[in-house]
């Protein structure tokens, strides 16, 4: 594996390598084996269906479940090492809620990784984070206990964290699962400015209809890795099939692989 760092410029240049990464709860593997090179730059859904083992491959990357076996790679590096480059915004379901902090104050808590244990957040870190409120529309519930918010209001408020991070790698675990039409649309204009700017982004993401619109690249996977690559060339009838197991209709394929006709005039 060492030598794969030196040897192959793709590797060496990804904002997150994954490489023969196995999970296992007790003797029954839910991620296998599984190989991918996050492409620089790219907004990147991760998608197969329920039990697949989507976020548990992510929290094992991020060194939140125990990996059996496999490397993890930040720009060519052990993740451990690179871990300042990444960003992680993790399901709502997995955040304690009634947690006696303001709005303000969990998206200050995203720049700690730069102030030193002796140092106190300042006028310049709360006006930063504010800042990251204004780009999500929050900055009117600064002062709002982060449990007294909509879901929608609270996943936009965990993605002003991570903005406050200014990470190379922003990493979300279903960004947009119980949220209402505005905020997906919010949350997918952020995602793509980022973009813009040259950073990565990847997604685990569920709802098969708008993986054409909204991201670039996709990685399926069910236990193992079925595809990965543009999302033209590796989200196709048979990948889909393959990950889902043929339980997708002829009609729901065609559905999810044609592009829509908004997409088609664009």
């Amino acid at each position: 594996m060492k030598a794969s760092r030196i040897d192959d410029p793709a590797i060496s240049r990804s904002p997150l390598a994954i490489q023969g990464l196995t999970v296992s709860y007790g003797q029954k593997p839910v991620v296998y084996s599984v190989d991918f090179i996050t492409p620089p730059g790219s907004l990147t859904a991760i998608v197969g269906p329920n039990g697949a083992g989507k976020s548990t491959m992510l929290k094992a990357a991020l060194g939140i479940k125990r990996r059996l076996s496999g490397e993890v790679l930040v720009y060519g590096e052990p993740y451990e090492q690179q871990s300042c480059h990444v960003a992680y915004v993790p399901q709502r379901n997995s955040v304690d809620w009634d947690f006696p902090a303001t709005v303000l104050d969990v998206v200050v808590m995203g720049l700690f990784r730069d102030l030193r244990w002796w140092q106190l957040t300042r006028r310049h870190h709360r006006d930063m984070a504010l800042e990251c409120l204004c780009r999500v529309g929050m900055e009117a519930f600064a002062k709002r206990q982060i449990g007294q918010l909509s879901g929608g209001q609270q996943q936009r408020v965990f993605l002003a964290r991570a903005l406050a991070q200014s990470a190379d790698l922003t990493i979300l675990d279903e960004p947009f699962a119980g949220v209402d039409a505005a905020t997906e649309k919010a949350i997918v204009e952020v995602l793509k400015s980022l973009k813009r700017q040259g950073k990565t982004l990847l997604c685990v993401h569920h709802d098969l209809s708008t993986v054409r619109d909204y991201f670039d690249h996709v990685l399926l996977l069910n236990v193992r890795r079925i595809a990965a690559g543009p999302v033209d060339k590796a989200f196709t009838e048979k990948t889909l099939q393959e990950a889902y197991g043929g339980r997708l209709s002829s009609l729901q394929l065609e559905q999810i692989v044609m592009p829509s006709a908004t997409t088609q005039k664009v």
